[in-house]
């Protein structure tokens, strides 16, 4: 069982930059796959980011692309999502999710990750 524990959400205003941060414990945290995601009031999930295992390869919704960064520190058991340029529609409750390595895998499925964490929150003001 993994637990996800997510951090460094808040009011910011646009134009801003802001780091997540995503904890795991309780697996080995190199055997997953990691993603983000976010949830925005009366909207579906949706993906952001996401991370293989090793940290090599990383995949980005359009919708920040060029403006986020997602990495991983497997020493330290964290995944991060760095966003620079924020906009009033990045607001969300922003969730990690862990993905057990397979193959193939689809890094912007949710229904990929098995485990996930309770969320933190952006929010950006115009």
């Amino acid at each position: 069982q993994v637990q996800l524990v997510e951090s460094g959400g808040g009011l910011v205003q646009a134009g801003d930059s802001l780091r997540l941060s995503c904890a795991a414990s309780g697996g080995t945290f190199s055997m997953y796959n990691m993603g983000w995601f976010r949830q925005a009031p009366g909207k579906e999930r949706e993906f952001v980011a996401a991370i293989n295992w090793s940290g090599i390869n990383t995949y980005y919704a359009n919708s920040v692309k060029g403006r986020s960064t997602i990495s991983r520190v497997n020493a330290m058991n964290t995944v991060y999502l760095q966003l620079h340029s924020l906009k009033p529609d990045d607001t969300a409750a922003y969730y990690c999710g862990a993905s057990l390595i397979k193959t193939p895998w689809a890094p912007a499925g949710a229904y990929e990750y098995r485990y996930w964490g309770q969320g933190t929150q952006v929010t950006v003001s115009s």
